[in-house]
């Protein structure tokens, strides 16, 4: 997939070292969590059991952003199946130095779109109630607040677009 500044593509295990990088960020272990991804392997192990796993079992899986220009790899963006929600779940994460220029709306809204084209009917949007950069987007991207909910002993805050 494509957008005007990003490449958004199926990660191979030849990222690693970036997934290691972005899983080991502040934001993903203070938002998301600690995946326990402490050396490349680990990270290689996490590309194919999370991601590639996913593409072939449904189709769709996080997906590497890259600056189509300098071929960067910033963040990743794509649909996730959970067991407990009713639909695919958007998910995405960005090293903090592309934060705040409007990279990760424009991955969703691509990733919306492929959706879409897809027939899915609706895509839904876990975060953590004080993720207010996460909950800003979502709510530019036409997310509605459906409910908090307890999970693994956390809150997590449910949004959903009706596509």
């Amino acid at each position: 997939m494509m957008t005007d500044r990003l490449e958004l593509s199926f990660l191979i295990e030849e990222d690693a070292p970036f997934i290691f990088e972005l899983l080991n960020s502040e934001g993903w272990i203070k938002y998301i969590g600690d995946r326990g991804i402490n050396t490349l392997d680990d990270a290689a192990e996490y590309i194919k059991s999370g991601p590639q796993k996913s593409y072939e079992q449904h189709g769709y899986g996080l997906m590497l952003m890259r600056n189509k220009e300098t071929d960067e790899k910033m963040g990743m963006c794509g649909l996730l199946k959970r067991d407990y929600l009713d639909y695919p779940d958007i998910g995405y994460a960005l090293l903090p130095k592309y934060e705040g220029k409007g990279l990760m709306k424009e991955a969703c809204l691509e990733t919306l779109s492929w959706a879409k084209k897809e027939g899915l009917a609706s895509i839904q949007a876990i975060c953590d109630p004080g993720n207010e950069r996460s909950i800003g987007l979502l709510d530019k991207l036409g997310f509605f607040f459906i409910s908090n909910m307890d999970r693994d002993e956390e809150t997590i805050s449910l949004y959903q677009i009706n596509l």
